[in-house]
């Protein structure tokens, strides 16, 4: 299965804030949408940036409060990983074990196109070995 084969299922709508947005708000949207990461993007179609529920708590550690007032862009992961959506989920799983990350956004000709969890990829992988062992028990019951 791929990347692509996933947003079809659970679409490709992407939550994106843009960069001078506070802390304060981009907090409010995660919990609101009850997502881990927002896509840093001041034009909604190219990621500058990705801010996790991982890049506040750091800052946090490191500032205190004050954090909350400052932007996304100052707390961003600016060098931000992409995948597309032909690659494979076994591919991505490795790749986001790999570099410990959770959200990749997905990116075709340069314009953002969805983003993939590492929770949408173990979904799909154990849809997969499902289906794999129910066709194993049908075809040796048949």
């Amino acid at each position: 299965m791929n990347v692509e084969a996933i947003l079809r299922a659970k679409g490709n709508a992407v939550a994106t804030i843009p960069s001078g947005t506070t802390v304060a708000a981009a907090v409010r949207e995660l919990k609101a949408r009850g997502i881990g990461a927002l896509v840093v993007s001041d034009d909604g179609r190219t990621p500058a940036g990705i801010l996790s529920e991982r890049d506040i708590v750091h800052a946090v550690a490191e500032h205190g409060a004050a954090v909350l007032t400052m932007t996304a862009d100052r707390l961003m992961t600016r060098r931000v990983v992409t995948c597309r959506p032909e690659d494979t989920v076994s591919e991505l799983m490795a790749r986001m074990t790999e570099r410990r990350f959770r959200h990749l956004p997905v990116v075709k000709d340069g314009v953002l196109c969805g983003i993939i969890s590492i929770g949408d990829l173990v979904k799909s992988r154990i849809e997969e070995v499902e289906f794999e062992a129910d066709s194993l028990r049908h075809f040796i019951a048949g």
